[in-house]
């Protein structure tokens, strides 16, 4: 039920306390019910049949849905044609920031992605029932109104002030009620709802266009069932443009399939080690705040435990697995941006300085593939696939799964998409060369077309990719098409750029600070890509914490936001890639000046480190480009001044 308790008004002050109380409890979970949420449900009835006795006509929700963020509105109130939603927090003597912000997110969440609040006037309201009264600041952005602050006698004046000030359209309560809702969480908000049992058809969009990842988990999981019932070996590529949803797609079979009864262990695999952490630590910070609320107490260590048995180091995995003979538990295997497993220059290396392993005869594809191997009946791998996304020496790209395959495991049934046969993807070999000799099975299913990661328009990802095809005509166009719903600004001023996102950003929206890990002649504008900083703290924490993203001290680097994303972003933009004479030009920079960059594969790493950083925001960016000085050799203006011409003359604004 999208509510716990729905009635007009009318009816609602007509029904004694036990009936909506029953109805409450007989409608939610009665095994997470605790005698708390009781009380605070009881207290809140007698607070709202003191407070809307005088409305004559209206709907009253208890416990409103947000399927994305897995957590429900305390109390709607719709009520002249206007959306009021109540937070409350009984016996509060203050109005906390976090409910301020909290009460802000469930607003902004229905903006963005139910169908029927996109042009609804949506006030949401701080409800905390002691403490004292404080003006009402009427302040409209976007249809949204900053929250409204009441405590339990003053929430009838707060809906009378708004109600006499806005008269709105009218519109039917019963289709808000029950209105589409097309979610699009971050991979953090994903992985939480995943992990405590939702679907994931239930927290992404499933409209026209974008059903991709309800597509391509029915077809990993047929290819799964098919494998399990024929004692079958299968490896299945999924591919997608940047946002798409790959990891993502990925949680959601490695959940789907670990049941220990059905023989079906999976892992989800990662070689991002900054993914793995957020997400681990993220996991371990909800598990344990979801039993503090049953009025149960988990340690750090014990969630954090669970939580890493699920989500993978793939290199701990891997080397689990050196020297012996022993048989994974897990039958199906997700293994997360495989295009960055290494070549088997880089592992032969790591084996022999870190492991004490000499002559070490695989490359980490044939390794990893050779382990699932020892299974003697079935077997499927999930590789999921990223164009362009290869940022770091030693990374064997998609080709090098092809050629151990062809090597050695030519029993496996290769599933891919049409889609593969793409050069981002083959690096430079032919199509036909790459599948020679496989057992190649076609499936449509298993590539992400949409980018869902950018949910205000999917042509974020194509617009940067013409950027750095230097396809200006394209990406002029482009830009005129997604700035509406997508801005995207140009500046010299990072102070300008840093107003500019904090302005945008509204209740627990997270915005952050990004550049190269090339990007070393920042250092004069206060950026440090070098700086050392904890992950987790940086994409986790609060506004209150200037370890957090929010304070925009920190920067991190396309190694660290790789597979994560924000709402808003600051791109700082270096040296290191810049724009002449109708092409880029490549360069690194060590001791105390700059070089050329000439091999390709490098180049590729440093042209694909700006498509990462440039396909992080959800909502919006800001790129700066500094003006450099002919003071400094090292930061002379031509350098920027390029860059930023060449970003103007595609068309894309100067930050005002």
């Amino acid at each position: 039920m999208r509510a716990y308790y729905s009635a007009p008004i009318k009816e609602f002050l007509s029904h004694s306390l036990s009936e909506i109380l029953g109805d409450i409890c007989s409608n939610s979970s009665s095994a997470s019910t605790t005698i708390q949420q009781q009380n605070a449900w009881e207290a809140e009835i007698k607070i709202l049949k003191e407070q809307l006795r005088n409305f004559c006509d209206g709907r009253v929700l208890f416990e409103y849905v947000i399927p994305r963020m897995g957590k429900r509105i305390d109390v709607v109130v719709l009520y002249k044609n206007i959306v009021f939603l109540l937070e409350f927090k009984c016996g509060d003597v203050d109005y906390k920031a976090s409910a301020y912000d909290q009460v802000y997110d469930y607003a902004l969440d229905l903006r963005n992605f139910q169908k029927e609040s996109h042009n609804k006037l949506l006030v949401p309201m701080v409800v905390a029932t002691k403490a004292g009264s404080v003006p009402f600041n009427v302040c409209e952005i976007d249809r949204i109104i900053e929250p409204i602050k009441c405590n339990e006698g003053n929430i009838s004046s707060a809906i009378s002030l708004i109600v006499g000030k806005y008269k709105e359209s009218y519109f039917d309560y019963a289709e808000w009620e029950n209105s589409e809702y097309y979610p699009t969480p971050t991979i953090v908000e994903a992985a939480q709802a995943l992990y405590q049992g939702h679907h994931v058809e239930d927290i992404t969009r499933n409209d026209a266009g974008v059903e991709n990842l309800s597509v391509t988990a029915d077809a990993i999981n047929k290819i799964i069932e098919y494998s399990k019932l024929n004692n079958r070996k299968s490896i299945c590529f999924v591919t997608g443009v940047p946002g798409a949803g790959k990891t993502l797609a990925g949680l959601n079979i490695a959940i789907q399939r670990s049941n220990a009864r059905m023989g079906e262990h999976a892992v989800f695999l990662s070689g991002n080690y900054p993914l793995v952490t957020v997400l681990q630590e993220a996991l371990a910070r909800d598990k344990i705040e979801q039993e503090k609320n049953k009025g149960n107490r988990l340690t750090k260590t014990d969630s954090l435990r669970a939580t890493s048995a699920f989500i993978q180091i793939i290199h701990k995995y891997r080397d689990s697995f050196v020297g012996n003979d022993n048989m994974p538990p897990e039958h199906v295997v997700i293994f997360d941006e495989a295009q960055r497993a290494w070549t088997h220059e880089m592992i032969r290396k790591f084996m022999s300085t870190k492991k004490g392993i000499d002559n070490f005869l695989y490359s980490e594809p044939e390794f990893l593939i050779s382990t699932m191997d020892r299974h003697k009946d079935w077997a499927v791998i999930v590789c999921l696939i990223g164009g362009g996304q290869e940022i770091n020496t030693g990374e064997a790209g998609l080709p090098e799964w092809f050629d151990s395959l062809r090597r050695s495991f030519l029993n496996w049934e290769v599933y891919i998409a049409p889609q593969l046969d793409d050069e981002e993807y083959r690096f430079g070999r032919s199509w036909g060369d790459l599948i020679a000799k496989l057992n190649v099975k076609i499936c449509n299913g298993l590539h992400l077309a949409n980018s869902v990661r950018s949910f205000r328009t999917p042509e974020v990802p194509k617009f940067v990719k013409s950027i750095l095809d230097c396809d200006i005509t394209l990406a002029r166009s482009l830009y005129v098409r997604i700035f509406q719903k997508f801005p995207i600004f140009v500046t010299r001023d990072l102070k300008k750029a840093k107003e500019w996102i904090r302005m945008k950003s509204r209740g627990t929206v997270r915005f952050g600070l990004l550049a190269s890990s090339g990007a070393l002649r920042l250092k004069p504008e206060g950026i440090f890509v070098k700086n050392e900083i904890s992950i987790a703290d940086w994409f986790l924490n609060g506004k209150e914490d200037v370890r957090s993203s929010y304070a925009l001290e920190d920067v991190v680097t396309e190694f660290d936001i790789q597979g994560l994303e924000l709402d808003y972003t600051v791109v700082a933009w270096d040296a290191d890639f810049y724009f002449d004479n109708n092409t880029w030009v490549y360069r690194k920079f060590s001791g105390s000046s700059w070089h050329d960059v000439r091999k390709n594969e490098n180049r590729m790493y440093i042209k694909n480190a700006y498509r990462v950083l440039l396909t992080r925001a959800r909502q919006g960016m800001v790129v700066f480009v500094p003006y450099g000085t002919d003071a400094d050799q090292t930061r002379l203006s031509k350098y920027y001044d390029n860059t930023f011409n060449y970003l103007r003359q595609i068309g894309i604004k100067e930050l005002p």
